[in-house]
Parts: structure tokens; C-alpha cells; sequence
């Protein structure tokens, strides 16, 4: 089995037609096909189920997928950490971060900018739950999430803590007092991300544990979104204080002290356990923790 035949396979897969596949890869349809039977035969078992037009995949088919990525992931990560040596840390840096997170990197991402200008830095939004997946295909190089992977092969350090805050428009009743009591909203539009998080859920228990109402009667995509909506005054929400500190200081927003919200959220660098860092993640990974010098296998796991 070798790799050009897996990219065959792959993009048969992703074009669900041998007849596009031959396209897109410039071969003619009877040569990706053999090629596909070949693999067929190393594999001891069908791919594509027999008669298919759109190139439907068998169970083994399916199950190949997964590997198959990893392997042409990892043969690009090569020829990356290579050529990252060739040219002395001007090489490329792909770093996964959700939307919230990135408010807390980007005084890092515009140092990083400054000392490396040469770096080609690629910051993903990704999908917490989706990151310690990323990192093992390959796909990227770091990531940070607010949880400790479970994946053994991941490890994490801790980088950033922030606290769930509570905002409302400067002209909201709410807004002079500066302070309330959790009873204090339940008559009280909330304006909520609709990305699933254990955040959210950790706030949606809250106000059950003590039988207040909390009526989230909008859901934005963006966190973006959501405080546009409430400087509008339109609701009020609970966010990450990194993402709306800007707003705040500005006078765009107002933080109101909830006595019984007390969630801190804390960020963690993600990386693959025993791998070394190319240069480009080694200079990310030292800017995020100051007085690390990671050399193989960065210390400081969690």
C-alpha cells in the first residue's frame, strides 16, 4: 500500500464518482480504478460497494477513511517540519481556536506576528470538541481549548483563566446598580450563543439549582452577534469576560456583579504528547507559557 494510492482513495471517497476523481486527479477512470482494486486486494477487502454510480463506501471503506487521512496528514506534516528546518523557522503554523478563545490569543498572535514576521500563521476556528481530533489527523499543529483532552496521546498546559460575565446595556435597569442577585433575572431576556458547551450547561443548572427562570428566548451564532444585540439593548447574556473586556472598558457595555455566578473558565495549550515541536510551534508554545522551553517534549502537562 502506498501513499498515491490512498489519495486515490480518498478523493474517490470525497467526489463519491471515479468519474470526477479521474478529473481532479488528471488520470483516466480505468486507471483509478485499478488502482482502487489494487488497494482493494492489499486490504483483503471491498472499498466501494459493487455497482455504485456515486461511489458509495463499504464498512471497510469507511473505517480506511479515517486512517488513510491521518497518514497523508502526517506525510505533509513532514514535509512541513522539513522544510521548517531547511529554512530556519520560517516555516508555517497552524494553531485551532474556538470563537472565544481567540479574544485571549491575540495579544500573543500579534507579539508572535512582530518576532516572526516570515511564519506563515494559520489560525483555524475550530470547534472545541473537534480540536484533540484535528490534532491527531494532523491538521494542526496546536490548539487551545478550555478542558484537558481526553485522548492519551494529547497532552495540555494551562495558559489563560477567565470568568463567565454577566452584560447589559448601558441603559438597562441593571446597568447603574452594578450588582444583583440571581433572582434579579428571571424576568430577564437572555441573548445565548447556540453552540453547545459545557458552559452553558453548567448555566442552565445554575439557575435551575436555585428556580429562576432563564428565558433565552435568541440564539446567535456569533459572540459577535450576541453583543451587538445587547448593546442594542435587546436581552442581556452571559459571556467570557476576555470577549467583551474591550467593550466594557470602552463603556459599550456594563458588567453586572452576579453574587452567585462563579464560574471560572480556564485555557489550555493542546499539543501531541512525545512529538517534537517544529520551530514555529516551539516560539508559539514559549510566548503562551513564559519560562518554558519546550525541547521535544514540552513540559508542564496537565
Amino acid at each position: 500500500m502506498d501513499l498515491s494510492e490512498l489519495n486515490v482513495f480518498l478523493t474517490v471517497a470525497r467526489e463519491r464518482s471515479f468519474s470526477r476523481a479521474a478529473q481532479k486527479l488528471f488520470r483516466t477512470q480505468p486507471a483509478v480504478s485499478i488502482t482502487i482494486r489494487k488497494l482493494e486486494d492489499e486490504v483483503g477487502e471491498p472499498l466501494f460497494a459493487r455497482g455504485a454510480r456515486s461511489g458509495q463506501l463499504t464498512d471497510a471503506g469507511r473505517l480506511l477513511i479515517g486512517y488513510a487521512e491521518r497518514i497523508l496528514n502526517l506525510r505533509d506534516e513532514i514535509r512541513r517540519a522539513v522544510d521548517d528546518l531547511r529554512s530556519g523557522g520560517r516555516g508555517e503554523l497552524s494553531l485551532g481556536v474556538n470563537e472565544s478563545s481567540i479574544h485571549a490569543l491575540l495579544p500573543v498572535l500579534a507579539r508572535y506576528r512582530q518576532l516572526f514576521p516570515e511564519v506563515h500563521l494559520a489560525v483555524r476556528r475550530t470547534f472545541s470538541r473537534d480540536i484533540p481530533t484535528e490534532l491527531l489527523n494532523y491538521r494542526l499543529d496546536l490548539g487551545v481549548a478550555s478542558f484537558v483532552p481526553q485522548e492519551p496521546q494529547l497532552a495540555a498546559i494551562k495558559i489563560f483563566r477567565d470568568e463567565l460575565a454577566l452584560v447589559v446595556s448601558p441603559k438597562h435597569r441593571l446597568a447603574k446598580r452594578g450588582r444583583a442577585d440571581l433572582a434579579d433575572l428571571g424576568e430577564e431576556n437572555f441573548v445565548a450563543h447556540i453552540v453547545e458547551s459545557p458552559f452553558r450547561q453548567r448555566v442552565m443548572q445554575l439557575f435551575a439549582k436555585h428556580h429562576v427562570p432563564l428565558r433565552m428566548n435568541i440564539e446567535l451564532p456569533t459572540i459577535e452577534s450576541i453583543k451587538r444585540f445587547v448593546q442594542m439593548d435587546i436581552g442581556i447574556a452571559i459571556v467570557p469576560r476576555m470577549c467583551v473586556r474591550w467593550e466594557i472598558e470602552q463603556g459599550l457595555l456594563v458588567e453586572v456583579k452576579v453574587r452567585q455566578l462563579r464560574m471560572p473558565r480556564d485555557l489550555y495549550l493542546l499539543y501531541r504528547r512525545r512529538e517534537p515541536l517544529s520551530h514555529s510551534a516551539k516560539a508559539m508554545f514559549e510566548l503562551l507559557k513564559p519560562g518554558s522551553t519546550p525541547q521535544g517534549q514540552p513540559g508542564g502537562e496537565t
